[in-house]
């Protein structure tokens, strides 16, 4: 028997604008998790479904050093929404939500184009939650984030820039910039994506 497609209107649940930032925010928030590290698949939020894209596999022969995602309710500069790398012991499930602390922000140009990227911990990692600064890392782990994203667009015949790291301050004041620009354009991302907001 075949079934008639519904023709309600139905609002499902996308993770860039859905998932909360938690109570905490801008020092403790929620984060959603596209890529685990040791990956060399780059998924990728595709903001019209909310489900998760397969957008390439990697050219190079490196694997992302952390998990890799994005803080929920927020907006880049390079309009998308704000970029986490998430250090914790274990690989996560994509789309997974977890709760993470910026301890410091790695600065990027891609393309020319900013693309910072807000260095965390996960709170719920024994290991990892009590770092509270990207000064407490070993300088390895930093400078191996680093050379992983100068090099992982090389052979796309693209070019990537890491002016540098800086603190937890200026993670935080990045976080905020980006949850302030979210709120200002957010009816024109719903309508770009062609998006209904929820019903309250």
């Amino acid at each position: 028997r075949i079934r008639r497609r519904s023709t309600t209107t139905q609002t499902t649940m996308n993770p860039w604008h859905d998932v909360d930032l938690g109570d905490e925010c801008p020092n403790v928030f929620n984060v959603v998790i596209e890529i685990p590290k040791g990956s060399k698949v780059k998924y990728e939020l595709d903001k019209k479904t909310g489900l998760l894209r397969v957008d390439r596999i990697l050219y190079s022969s490196g694997v992302y050093p952390a998990s890799y995602g994005f803080i929920p309710q927020t907006y880049g500069e390079d309009n998308d929404p704000l970029d986490v790398l998430v250090l914790l012991q274990e690989p996560v499930v994509p789309m997974s939500i977890l709760c993470a602390k910026p301890i410091g922000v790695m600065h990027m140009l891609d393309e020319g184009e900013g693309d910072d990227k807000i260095i965390c911990v996960h709170m719920d990692d024994p290991s990892y939650r009590d770092i509270n600064s990207i000064d407490e890392l070993k300088p390895h782990r930093l400078r191996e984030m680093e050379r992983f994203f100068c090099d992982y667009k090389v052979l796309e015949g693209k070019e990537v820039e890491v002016p540098g790291f800086k603190g937890p301050d200026e993670a935080i004041r990045i976080v905020e910039e980006a949850i302030a620009r979210y709120k200002d354009n957010k009816d024109s991302i719903f309508e770009k994506y062609g998006l209904q907001r929820a019903s309250t």
